[in-house]
C-alpha cells in the first residue's frame, strides 16, 4: 500500500466510522433525550427513526447521482452536511429542530456512504490490496455502530447528550478540508439522463417499507397502517422492478443484481446487517430493563462486542483470501447464528454478564468476517464505471438491513411480552439467530459455482 492509498484508506475510514456512529449514537440514550426536550413517550422513538427514514430511503439514489456529478463532489457535500446537520442536533433547543437535525443526518449518511465506498473500491485494484481495504472499511462499519451505543451511554452520563452530535462536527471539517488534496475520482461519469421515474418508486418505497417495518416493531401486526404501509412498498419495488427492466438507461440496471455474487453477496449483507444490530437492541433492552443497568453500564458491557468487531477486521480479509467468498460469508454467518444462539440461555441476575460478553466478543468476530465477504463480492467484478452502482446498491442493503432488523425484531418480542420480559428476549433473540442460520444455509447454495457445462459428445464418425 502505498503512502497516498495509506492516507485516502485513513480519510474514509474514518468518515464511515463517524456515519455509523450516528446510527446509533442516541439508541441508548432516547429516553434522556426525550424527557430532556420534551418528546412524549410514544414520539421519542422518532429521533431514531427519522435518521432511518432518510439514510435507507435515499442511499441509492446518491449513490447513482454520486455516477453522474463525481463521486468526490457527493463525498464533500455530505460530509458538510454531516457537520451542519450535527451543530443544529447538538444546539437543538425543540423537538423539531432535533429531527430537522437527525433527518438531515440520515440524508448526508446516503450521500456519503456510497461515495465514500465507490472512491474506496476505485482506489484499490481488485486483489488482496482491496480485500484489506474493504475489511478495514467493514471494521469500521461494525464497531462504529457498537461504539455508538457505547459512546451514547457514556456522554449521557458523564457530560451530555449534546455531545453526540457535537463530537462530529470537528471532524466533518477536517475531512472537508483534506479531502480535495487526498482524493480522486478516476471514474469517468455516466452521460446518460437520470432515470427519475425509477429513483421515485425505489426512494418511496423504501421509505414506506421502513416507516411500516417501524410502526410494526411499536405496534405490533395489529396497527393497519404498518401493513398498509408494508404493502404500498412491496408494490412500488415491483413497480421499481418492473420499470428498470424496460428503461433504456434504468437508475438500477437489474441484470447486475443476477449476477451470482453481486446478488448473493447483497442477501449475505441484509442477513448479517440486519441481525447484529437487532442483536445489540435486544440485549440493550435486556441489560436495562431485566437487569437493571444504566446507559453507562450498558454502553460499557457492548465493549466486548467491539473487541470482537476490530479482530474480525484483521482476520476476515485473511480469511477471505486464504478460504475464499463463499466460505469466509457462510462461516461468518454460522459463527454469529451459533453464538447468537447462545444467549438464550441469559437469567435474570448479573452472572449473566459473563455470558453476554464472551458470546457478543466471538459473534462479532463472525460477524465481520460476513461482511468482509460480502463486500468484496457485491463490488467484484465490475469496472470503475459501475462501481458506484454497486456500492451504492451495497450500501443501501446495508442501511435498509439495519433500519428493518430492529423494529422487526421488536416486534417479535413485544408479540411474545414485551421488551422488559426475559422469555419474550430470548425468543426474539432465538429468532434472530434462526435467520442468521438460515441466511447462511441458502448462501451456502446460491454462492456455490456452477458446475461446467459437459463436454458436447463428439459426433460419431
Amino acid at each position: 500500500m502505498s503512502r497516498g492509498q495509506a492516507l485516502v484508506l485513513v480519510l474514509l475510514l474514518a468518515s464511515q466510522f463517524t456515519l455509523c456512529v450516528d446510527f446509533s449514537v442516541l439508541n441508548v440514550a432516547l429516553p434522556t433525550v426525550g424527557a430532556n426536550l420534551g418528546f412524549s413517550d410514544a414520539n421519542a422513538q422518532w429521533i431514531a427513526t427519522a435518521f432511518a427514514l432518510c439514510a435507507a430511503g435515499f442511499t441509492l439514489l446518491f449513490g447513482r447521482i454520486g455516477d453522474y456529478v463525481g463521486k468526490l463532489r457527493v463525498f464533500l457535500v455530505g460530509m458538510a452536511a454531516l457537520g451542519l446537520a450535527s451543530l443544529l442536533g447538538g444546539l437543538a433547543t425543540s423537538p423539531a429542530l432535533l429531527l430537522t437535525a437527525r433527518a438531515a443526518q440520515g440524508l448526508a449518511t446516503a450521500a456519503v456512504t456510497p461515495a465514500a465506498l465507490s472512491l474506496l473500491t476505485t482506489t484499490f485494484p481488485e486483489g488482496p490490496a482491496r480485500q484489506r481495504a474493504l475489511g478495514l472499511n467493514s471494521v469500521m462499519m461494525s464497531t462504529g455502530f457498537t461504539c455508538g451505543a457505547i459512546l451514547g451511554g457514556v456522554l449521557t452520563d458523564v457530560a451530555s447528550w449534546r455531545w453526540a452530535f457535537l463530537i462530529n462536527v470537528p471532524i466533518a471539517a477536517v475531512v472537508v478540508a483534506v479531502a480535495p488534496f487526498v482524493l480522486a475520482d478516476p471514474a469517468a461519469r455516466v452521460r446518460t439522463r437520470l432515470d427519475l421515474p425509477g429513483a421515485a418508486l425505489v426512494t418511496s418505497g423504501l421509505l414506506a417499507l421502513v416507516y411500516g417495518a417501524t410502526r410494526l416493531g411499536e405496534h405490533g401486526a395489529d396497527d393497519p397502517w404498518a401493513i398498509g404501509c408494508v404493502l404500498a412498498a412491496v408494490a412500488l419495488l415491483a413497480g421499481f422492478w418492473a420499470a428498470e427492466r424496460h428503461h433504456s438507461h434504468p437508475l438500477v440496471p437489474v441484470t447486475i443484481l443476477t449476477r451470482r455474487t453481486v446478488g448473493w453477496g447483497n442477501v449475505a449483507g441484509f442477513v448479517t446487517f440486519s441481525m447484529e444490530p437487532a442483536l445489540v437492541f435486544l440485549l440493550t433492552m435486556y441489560l436495562q430493563h431485566v437487569l437493571g443497568l444504566n446507559p453507562l453500564q450498558t454502553g460499557l458491557m457492548l465493549v466486548a462486542m467491539g473487541a470482537g468487531a476490530i479482530l474480525g477486521g484483521v482476520v476476515g480479509p485473511r480469511v477471505t483470501a486464504a478460504f475464499g467468498v463463499r466460505r469466509a460469508v457462510v462461516g461468518g454467518l454460522a459463527v454469529q447464528s451459533v453464538l447468537t444462539g447462545l444467549l438464550v440461555f441469559v437469567g435474570d441476575t448479573d452472572g449473566s454478564l459473563w455470558l453476554v460478553a464472551a458470546t457478543t466478543f466471538v459473534g462479532a468476530i463472525g460477524h465481520v468476517c460476513a461482511i468482509v465477504g460480502f463486500m468484496v463480492a457485491a463490488t467484484s467484478g465490475l469496472p470503475d464505471h459501475e462501481q458506484g452502482l454497486a456500492t451504492g446498491v451495497a450500501t443501501m442493503t446495508q442501511q435498509v438491513a439495519i433500519a428493518l432488523g430492529v423494529p422487526v425484531m421488536s416486534a417479535v418480542a413485544i408479540a411474545a411480552g414485551g421488551l422488559d420480559s426475559l422469555t419474550a428476549l430470548r425468543l426474539a433473540i432465538g429468532v434472530d439467530a434462526a435467520v442468521v442460520l438460515a441466511g447462511a444455509l441458502l448462501i451456502a447454495r446460491g454462492l456455490r459455482a456452477p458446475r461446467p457445462a459437459p463436454a458436447m459428445a463428439a459426433e460419431a464418425g
